[in-house]
């Protein structure tokens, strides 16, 4: 307690300080600071401040009120006293009754906890139950498919017994019996025991099954050996019953592979039998005159034969010509209907060899097609075993075609025939590629190979004919076309309009030899006139013959077109000059002449040509007419073509006209002025109408 002097008035003030101890280390006058400095912030420490009041003074005042308040409170504590102590046993009972309900509240969680402990182990024994239910539905479902499985229903054995095998509810319960017998095979294979209990009726059933679907499937098969018969009908029921030879592979192998190896032998013989008589009775409607090694392009028409030689066509020039043969590529006879042999015999009917080829192929193509088809759906075999059946079927069948084709391929002289088969081939290999039946590729390709080789070899002997072909032993000169080179150009042009389908580069470059040597042969015969007038004739006839078949029938931008347009240009262009030569020569040669001197600059030459300028005027215009009247019916008369003599005409009148312009032009230049002939010049514009008037009309 310290006790502190004021100077003022020298009393005493007692100050309780605590215990506070100046001495010690612990005092740290910094802390003074900070409480005197958090005492100065109090509110009420402010004020007093700022109204300037004494601090001793105002802290006596507020001891002293302190003081009262205490008295107060006393007073009334004692005043209060019995409710407080009433307060007091109150409270004292309410702990009481709360430490009793603390006790019962102890209990009820006790007991709580015993019950979730109890639906938990509840809940644990659901689940399981819960398990062991599943497992138990799960174990009857199998139980139950396999009871199903297992029974022989009393319906499913009185069909199989006794029903036809053609009823419906038969084939429903031979699926019911195949699923049974695989079943039994897999319950087998895991060793259950109650397998054995209807493995026995199984066997026996499906051995009473295998023995009626084995009869009725060879009696569908020998139904095909009739005679007359239509085996599409017996195909398409055992389609139908496709099923029964599914059931055959896969429960008695030995039984399928039996129907499948009779089926095979039957149609390989009926394939064979068929085909056999029907390519006989169609080589009997061919026509009787065929093309032999000496009908070829360069052989000559009156060409003498030995006594025993064989008589040749009536026309040779038939086989150079396809007409109405190449028809037979159309679509509509290419599918046509086949040819019915005896029909045509009846109606004395006669083919060429191609029609019957095509009927023949035609009848393989569609038969092929569908029996690929029904091997392939109800042997159920595909890819290279679908193929290796097909064959054990009609490979006996294409073997006697091939056979039978190189025989008479080897003899066949007949170049558009074979061409024609190619082309044939050719679209029916197309057709069955569309159709997605591969099977009778290799035939196709075979038959090719056997007809190219042929159609090259005899175009190439027409080729060496016609470069072996001497003009001098083909009969009398004769300035119209030849009948060589009409039989080229009707050639050519059926090769060039058939190979447009389906090009081939061989064909062409055989083409482009007998081209050559065809205008190798016109040119020799040309050679064979004394006059060039004649040479000239005979090649634009020849050219223009074999232009106007070549543009009837083939592209106007082939080669052979192309090549036979140029060569009639040029020599109808020299022929025009050699024309106008004997009537015109005179002006002709002056014109030349004096163009050729104008482009020198030495016209001047000319000036003492007055007579024959003067000659050439006056004979111009008193012969003009009288030479192209009879140029115009020499022209007419030598050319076959009349459209072709007509532009001969025109264009030797027009090369007239030109010619009279220029020699117009040559005496209007200042060297020639003053030669008095020139009145007697022809207007141009009148020798132009008068020259139309000569022109002949179509």
């Amino acid at each position: 307690m310290a006790y502190l002097q004021d100077e003022t008035d020298g009393e005493i003030t007692n100050l309780n300080l605590g215990e506070l101890d100046l001495t010690t280390d612990e005092f740290i006058l910094d802390e003074v600071d900070i409480h005197i400095q958090a005492n100065l912030e109090d509110d009420l420490v402010k004020e007093a401040l700022k109204t300037g009041v004494d601090l001793r003074q105002y802290s006596k005042q507020v001891e002293s009120e302190l003081q009262r308040i205490e008295q107060a409170s006393i007073k009334d504590y004692i005043k209060e006293s019995q409710n407080i102590a009433l307060l007091h046993n109150q409270i004292t009972a309410c702990d009481s009754i709360l430490e009793r309900m603390e006790g019962m509240l102890s209990g009820f969680q006790s007991d709580l906890s015993s019950i979730s402990s109890e639906i938990q182990t509840l809940q644990q024994q659901s689940v399981s139950m819960n398990v062991r239910l599943k497992n138990r539905q799960a174990v009857r479902s199998h139980l139950s498919q396999l009871v199903d499985e297992l029974v022989v229903p009393g319906a499913m054995i009185s069909t199989i017994l006794d029903s036809p095998v053609t009823e419906q509810e038969f084939l429903e319960q031979l699926h019911e019996l195949n699923n049974k017998i695989n079943f039994a095979k897999e319950l087998s294979f895991r060793e259950t025991l109650a397998c054995s209990d209807i493995q026995d009726i199984v066997d026996r059933l499906k051995l009473k099954a295998v023995s009626k679907i084995r009869e009725f499937i060879l009696q569908k098969i020998y139904s095909f050996r009739k005679p007359m018969t239509n085996y599409q009908i017996p195909q398409n029921t055992l389609l139908k019953y496709r099923f029964f030879y599914q059931f055959l592979l896969a429960n008695e192998r030995t039984v399928a592979k039996e129907i499948r190896d009779e089926y095979v032998d039957t149609m390989s013989k009926i394939y064979y039998s068929y085909f056999k008589s029907y390519s006989g009775r169609l080589l009997k409607v061919q026509y009787e005159e065929v093309a032999d090694k000496d009908d070829l392009m360069g052989v000559e028409d009156t060409a003498k034969k030995g006594f025993f030689s064989k008589p040749s066509l009536k026309s040779r020039n038939t086989i150079f010509t396809v007409g109405q043969r190449g028809a037979i590529l159309s679509p509509a006879e290419l599918e046509g209907p086949i040819l019915v042999p005896h029909t045509a015999q009846r109606g004395d009917s006669r083919y060429p060899y191609e029609t019957l080829f095509r009927s023949q192929h035609y009848a393989l193509l569609d038969n092929g097609c569908r029996e690929y088809l029904f091997l392939s759906d109800f042997f159920m075999v595909a890819g290279n075993s679908a193929f290796d059946l097909f064959n054990s079927i009609m490979g006996k069948t294409l073997s006697m075609f091939l056979k039978s084709m190189s025989t008479y391929v080897s003899d066949c002289y007949d170049s558009i025939a074979v061409f024609l088969c190619i082309h044939i081939i050719l679209r029916f290999r197309a057709i069955t590629a569309k159709r997605t039946i591969p099977a009778l590729d290799k035939y196709w390709e075979a038959v090719l190979e056997l007809l190219w080789p042929r159609f090259e070899l005899i175009l190439e002997m027409n080729i060496h004919s016609i470069r072996n072909t001497d003009p001098q032993k083909l009969g009398v000169l004769d300035t119209r076309p030849h009948y060589i080179t009409r039989r080229y150009a009707e050639f050519s042009s059926a090769i060039v309009s058939i190979n447009q389908t389906f090009p081939n580069e061989r064909t062409h470059t055989l083409l482009g030899q007998l081209q050559v040597e065809v205008e190798n042969f016109v040119l020799k015969m040309a050679a064979e006139f004394p006059s060039r007038r004649d040479q000239l004739i005979f090649l634009i006839n020849n050219y223009d013959m074999m232009l106007s078949v070549l543009m009837e029938r083939a592209a106007d931008d082939s080669k052979e077109v192309e090549g036979f347009q140029q060569l009639l240009l040029a020599r109808t262009q020299e022929f025009i000059e050699e024309i106008l030569s004997p009537p015109f020569g005179g002006m002709i040669a002056f014109v030349k002449e004096a163009e050729a001197l104008m482009e020198k600059g030495q016209l001047d030459r000319l000036k003492n040509e007055e007579a024959r300028i003067t000659q050439l005027v006056r004979g111009f215009s008193s012969t003009w007419k009288q030479s192209v009247e009879s140029m115009s019916q020499d022209v007419m008369r030598s050319f076959t073509n009349f459209k072709n003599g007509t532009s001969i005409i025109q264009g030797a009148l027009t090369q007239l006209i030109q010619y009279y312009h220029g020699f117009h032009k040559i005496l209007n230049q200042q060297t020639f002025r003053s030669l008095a002939v020139r009145s007697e010049l022809i207007n141009l514009h009148h020798l132009m109408v008068e020259v139309k008037k000569h022109k002949p009309n179509f």
